[in-house]
């Protein structure tokens, strides 16, 4: 069975990213996800570096784990000081973790025009610094910064730096392609040597600025590296690092890794979710395994074979990864779609081949006028209901308006105009037609806030639906003013969200639509309006 130890470096590599700032209490609840799902080791960060790490550690002291082992890291003794007065290697002591992870410079172009000091120096640095912390009873890892662009340009020197933090004391000592430059054949190369020379335990750290740090990171174990290191979605600086909800699955499926139990692995999918929300960033649907999209489905031929076979366009079976699978609709899709997203939305199955042939033609025919039904699936959900027997919506509309006039505010400013937006409506409602007007700050607004008004008189619960998010796309650039517009609106009633989406030459048009759509949407789902006739 392939032994391989998970280290996790979120909060520390990953939070270089631009845009992430975890705080404390976000950097506690990203330990105990990791905890979750078996990552071995996780590094909180660089204690003293700044407030936040010191703080994290004190606190960190308190939790309790049942797989990860915290770890601090830091760096070797600056050269011409003593390890005893070094404050980088104070603050990892005073951290109080068991292990404890240094970086070492393994390039000799970065010794002599970075750190600005000689190859013999850098040596002592290391060989000190290992040695001190393991007089002091800490388990201590190497960080071999830079080491495979320093074996292409110097092998022996940068060979010589691991066998000094090995003999030194070092438990592990892990190969890190920092520039992320490597290619795989090269890193292989280079780990075969270093496994001539050194009997220590290897690691792998493994940057993605040439696309390849997953693949490298699996190549190296199948090398014989012992120790990987990786970060939720691959945050990290530039490019980023390692993606850890890729790596995990691919060792414990692909590679028959015993790294996580199966339970653990079907939790990557919801602790990935999780950290970006911690993170205060959008999950990429893009993602291996853990995306929304790594299941989806859009293709009509893809979907027919998923329902003869479900591995027939999928690697693995989506449960075991915690995630599920998901068709779209689109002009792309077959009837097979229609009836498998029928089935999984809950809505009416087309009741016979030659209806939902019609509904997919129309599908086809409304997506070359500029809508999109795989990200709007309330939309698509409507369509369904319409062409059943016996459907009555909960509105019509006759007839609107909408104004927009430029007028002076002089309570304001005398120099400064203001546009007003006014919309007028005429809906039916139960055979009784309704007329009403309202202002709005813009004329979708001003037509949310009119058809509210009138519908409000029918339907009082209607005053929990929110617009949450509005999107315009231009679909025809070179069309100028008169090109096609989408419009995605998405709704929430404070317990479920949804999508609706509209299309036009006229953006006002398109903006209704998706708008009309969104409230028929949430009124037919109310107790008693599921298609029925009203």
């Amino acid at each position: 069975m392939l032994q391989v130890e998970l280290y996790d470096t979120t909060l520390r590599d990953g939070a270089q990213q631009e845009g992430i700032s975890f705080s404390v209490e976000d950097k506690l609840k990203i330990v105990r996800a990791l905890d979750s799902i078996g990552v071995d080791f996780v590094e909180g960060g660089w204690p003293g570096s700044n407030p936040k790490d010191t703080e994290f550690f004190e606190k960190a002291r308190k939790l309790q784990t049942l797989n990860a082992k915290l770890v601090a890291f830091g760096s070797t003794r600056r050269h011409g000081n003593s390890v005893e007065k070094d404050d980088y290697l104070r603050w990892l002591l005073e951290a109080g973790t068991e292990a404890v992870t240094i970086v070492g410079k393994c390039w000799d172009e970065h010794v002599a025009r970075v750190l600005g000091t000689t190859l013999a120096e850098n040596l002592a640095m290391i060989k000190e610094s290992v040695a001190y912390l393991k007089s002091k009873e800490r388990r201590v890892f190497f960080d071999a910064e830079h080491f495979f662009d320093g074996y292409k340009a110097n092998p022996e020197y940068s060979l010589e730096t691991l066998a000094c933090a090995v003999g030194a004391g070092a438990e592990c000592v892990i190969l890190c392609d920092t520039n992320g430059g490597t290619l795989s054949q090269n890193l292989v190369e280079a780990i075969i040597s270093v496994q001539k020379r050194i009997t220590a335990p290897l690691g792998i750290h493994a940057h993605n600025d040439a696309g390849l740090a997953v693949a490298n990171s699996l190549a190296a174990v199948q090398a014989g590296v012992k120790q990987v290191h990786g970060t939720i979605n691959g945050y990290g600086e530039r490019c980023g690092n390692a993606n850890m909800c890729s790596i995990i699955p691919n060792l414990k499926i692909k590679m028959g890794s015993d790294c996580v139990s199966n339970e653990q692995l079907q939790r990557i999918t919801e602790v990935s979710h999780y950290i970006s929300e911690l993170a205060n960033l959008p999950h990429y649907d893009g993602l291996p395994y853990v995306g929304a999209n790594a299941f989806a489905h859009k293709a009509g031929m893809h979907v027919a074979g998923i329902l003869k076979w479900e591995h027939s366009y999928q690697h693995v079976d989506p449960l075991l990864v915690g995630n599920s699978r998901r068709v779209s609709i689109s002009e792309l899709s077959g009837v097979g779609n229609i009836i498998y997203k029928a089935k999984e939305r809950g809505v009416p199955i087309p009741s016979t081949q030659k209806q939902s042939r019609q509904i997919l033609e129309h599908i086809k025919f409304m997506e070359n006028q500029g809508f999109q039904y795989d990200s709007a699936e309330a939309s698509f959900d409507l369509l369904l209901y319409r062409v059943q027997d016996g459907y009555c919506p909960p509105f019509e509309l006759v007839d609107f308006m909408v104004v927009v006039e430029k007028r002076r505010r002089l309570p304001v400013k005398r120099d400064k105009e203001e546009s007003a937006a006014e919309a007028t409506i005429k809906i039916k409602v139960d055979g009784e037609v309704v007329h009403t007007a309202a202002e709005g700050d813009g004329p979708v607004n001003a037509l949310d806030q009119a058809l509210r008004k009138a519908l409000l008189q029918f339907y009082p619960a209607l005053t929990n639906v929110t617009l949450t998010d509005y999107k315009v796309r231009i679909l025809e650039e070179t069309a100028g003013t008169a090109s096609q517009v989408r419009v995605l609106i998405e709704s929430s009633d404070g317990k479920e969200r949804w999508r609706t989406v509209g299309s036009s030459t006229n953006i006002i048009e398109a903006s209704w639509l998706a708008l009309v759509d969104s409230f028929e949407y949430w009124l037919i789902k109310q107790p008693g309006r599921r298609g029925e006739t009203i």
